[in-house]
């Protein structure tokens, strides 16, 4: 199952360059996260996924909500999945 952008619930602006290409660096790293930009957040939710073995559109749409929701003074990316990772059960 792959996780697409018609599964994404959130509006987002889907415009990027190549300098914030996600796709680039092949992992999640210390750059900062735009939760406002569809392409990062779909590359979070499906690297994710991936790591961890979820497979559901759900389990993705939960990492969705969890990166919008997500203490603002945490900005990378590591920081952001470190987050994610350590709340999911109380989530």
């Amino acid at each position: 199952m792959s996780f697409t952008k018609a599964d994404l619930r959130g509006n987002y602006s889907w415009i990027h360059t190549q300098e914030d290409d996600p796709k680039l660096k092949g992992e999640p790293d210390s750059s900062l996260l735009n939760r406002s930009e569809g392409y990062e957040v779909l590359y979070m939710i499906k690297k994710l996924m991936a790591a961890w073995g979820l497979t559901t559109v759900l389990a993705g749409q939960k990492i969705e909500r969890m990166i919008k929701a997500h203490p603002a003074h945490l900005r990378s990316q590591e920081h952001v999945m470190n987050w994610i990772y350590n709340n999911w059960s109380s989530y």
